[in-house]
């Protein structure tokens, strides 16, 4: 079903699978004491005198090329559609927004107004800007509402306005890639996903894993004082684990055991919280990418998929048959990658489907090396930053990067005094943990 519309190009019902709960979240909480909304965020430096109409093109150009940007959202019978506005009706309105003495008062500002200005259900979701300096470089921001972004987009917009950019003030069009359109993933998603049911045999890993778990979500094994359906304000923080050399040594020590980096970094996650007092079987949920190596690449969009992995992680395994294990769990886990971790919560789980969260603190994890995203060869340049906020949780969510400069872990958790004593010791023992297994040390 599709028809024109005057605000667009025109109306489908194609929103995923993860924008459709996403929306359907925000919408069912905006008028509840405990209002729901999420963003993700990006800064980076331009180097110069700031040439601000070839600036404010780039900014322009980001939203004409990403059909995610240019969607704007609605329910039609009760699915989520959106309506694709027309590149040439996109207009930049440029705004001073004050004068600031301090970086924290700059801050301050753009946190307040990412808060208030970013709204899933109202377009656009998503602000940009640039803070100008008398001297030294100009920082760009963009901040997007999660439902037209996730953390691998981030890296791509980076690289797109800077080089719209660099092109604009030479005089040139931007020569960039092509970015297939996250429209037409989800398009295509829905159409094969929407008519499956529960007895569907792609749904064997998820059966597999829940009679295993008594359950879909994996909980987090460690006390953080929360009680059963409240939610939290959320505690923000961030840390560097291990440094370049550290890490590339820890890196080395996996590929002679015959694995990848993020297996020994699973692998120490998985030790931390057994030491910390979690089970000697670590389960947790993990994102994992849809966008392949074809144009979904260099796309704008929330091409996340999340599935459950499990790997033993008992105190008589040598760091070879660690990393063994999670190898073999993240190879069976891959295998089975196939259906939207939405559907299959809808599908076996529908008695936690319609809740405004997450039953209980669930084991979540998450891993990217910024290394190979685009763009990457010039970040030292670029200096780019990711940021994330939340404004009520139940749990933790840990977000892993490696850059060039190392190995660093995101936590956002509940703020309660019980989660930060127990985040404090668990990061801790992580990187006690990462160090001894960098260093070539097994455990004792």
């Amino acid at each position: 079903m599709a028809y024109a519309d005057r605000h667009g190009e025109e109306i489908d019902k194609n929103a995923s699978f993860n924008q459709d709960k996403h929306h359907s979240l925000i919408d069912e909480t905006r008028n509840s004491r405990e209002p729901l909304a999420s963003w993700l965020a990006v800064t980076f430096e331009i180097e110069g005198p700031l040439d601000r109409p070839a600036l404010e093109s780039a900014l322009r150009h980001l939203v004409q090329r990403h059909h995610v940007l240019r969607c704007e959202f609605q329910r039609l019978l009760g699915d989520l559609s959106c309506a694709v506005h027309r590149p040439e009706d996109i207009e930049l309105e440029s705004v001073h927004l004050g004068e600031f003495d301090t970086s924290q008062e700059v801050r301050d500002f753009l946190n307040d107004s990412f808060q208030k200005q970013i709204d899933t259900l109202e377009w656009p979701p998503y602000t940009v800007g640039a803070v100008l300096r008398n001297s030294g470089p100009t920082t760009v921001y963009l901040a997007f509402d999660h439902i037209v972004s996730d953390g691998m987009s981030m890296p791509n917009v980076v690289r797109d306005v800077q080089m719209a950019y660099a092109a604009y003030s030479a005089g040139k069009d931007p020569a960039l890639p092509p970015a297939g359109s996250y429209v037409d993933f989800a398009r295509e998603q829905r159409h094969r996903y929407a008519s499956i049911d529960a007895d569907d045999d792609r749904l064997a890993y998820w059966k597999s894993f829940i009679e295993r778990n008594d359950g879909i979500f994996p909980h987090f094994p460690l006390d953080l004082g929360t009680e059963p359906g409240r939610l939290y304000p959320a505690v923000n923080e961030s840390a560097t684990l291990l440094d370049d050399r550290q890490t590339a040594a820890l890196e080395a020590r996996c590929q002679d055991a015959g694995g990848k980096l993020f297996m020994g970094l699973f692998a120490a996650v998985g030790t931390a919280l057994h030491t910390e007092g979690g089970p000697d079987l670590y389960r947790a949920l993990l994102p994992l990418s849809e966008r392949g190596r074809g144009t979904w690449r260099d796309s704008l969009g929330w091409f996340v998929n999340t599935l459950p992995i499990e790997f033993s992680v008992a105190r008589e395994l040598d760091f070879p048959q660690l990393l063994a294990g999670v190898r073999d769990g993240f190879t069976t886990m891959m295998e089975n990658i196939d259906v939207p971790f939405v559907r299959a919560w809808e599908l076996l789980a529908p008695e936690h489907f319609t809740g405004r969260c997450w039953p209980f603190p669930v084991n979540f994890l998450s891993y990217i090396d910024m290394r190979k995203c685009p763009g990457a060869e010039n970040h030292a340049r670029w200096r780019p930053m990711a940021h994330v906020w939340v404004s009520r949780v139940n749990g933790t969510t840990s977000w892993f990067q490696r850059d060039a400069d190392g190995l660093h872990i995101n936590s956002i958790y509940v703020d309660l005094p019980q989660a930060h004593r127990t985040m404090a010791g668990l990061h801790r023992t992580l990187r006690e943990t990462l160090l001894t297994m960098s260093a070539g040390t097994d455990r004792n």
